[in-house]
């Protein structure tokens, strides 16, 4: 449709590099949260109750999940446009999960998993494979959604067959870690 009416108003397409956004994001994004990582938390921090944060970033990951389904179901409806708004959904509790998660591990202490056997073991896969593509969806999910734009649509597809993936399992296994180490708190 925009290309028609690109077409129709005689303004060509211009391609954006976002290539450089992308790359400065997921460098400060990826920096920011491995910074954090082990930190001692802010003391005597009581302005309010902390553990909140953790319950709101498994809701946020929820409604990521369910964004991304929903892009999923549309997109092999071909409806592009819900598809598009609810790819921007994700982003949108995506980017909520990131302003929650950063704030947690900036006023809290690090969580210790408590439990032990086969139930750790499961917890520790879940976790390092959860942090792992965590950091690879920064730069795939703002790399789809560049293609998106800069209308490739053929490598569009090619990549979001890694991303979208990927992407489910991050904000699925991100409740899951949460409703494990929730306990802990």
């Amino acid at each position: 449709m925009n290309q028609e009416m690109d077409r129709l108003s005689g303004k060509p397409f211009k391609k954006r590099n976002y290539k450089p956004a992308i790359i400065i994001l997921s460098v400060v994004l990826i920096g920011v949260i491995a910074l954090l990582s082990g930190r001692r938390g802010v003391e005597e921090f009581t302005a309010f109750d902390i553990t909140i944060l953790p319950l709101l970033n498994a809701i946020f990951n929820s409604f990521t999940f369910l964004f991304l389904v929903a892009a999923l179901v549309a997109i092999k409806k071909r409806n592009i446009n819900a598809h598009r708004k609810f790819i921007y959904a994700a982003f949108f509790t995506t980017s909520l999960f990131l302003v929650t998660y950063v704030s947690y591990h900036y006023l809290a202490p690090s969580t210790s998993f408590g439990g032990s056997g086969i139930v750790a073991g499961i917890y520790y896969f879940v976790l390092i494979t959860h942090i792992v593509l965590a950091a690879a969806i920064v730069p795939l999910a703002l790399t789809s959604v560049a293609r998106a734009w800069n209308r490739e649509h053929e490598r569009h597809r090619k990549i979001v067959r890694w991303t979208m993936p990927l992407w489910l399992y991050v904000s699925f296994t991100g409740v899951l870690v949460y409703i494990m180490i929730s306990p802990y708190y």
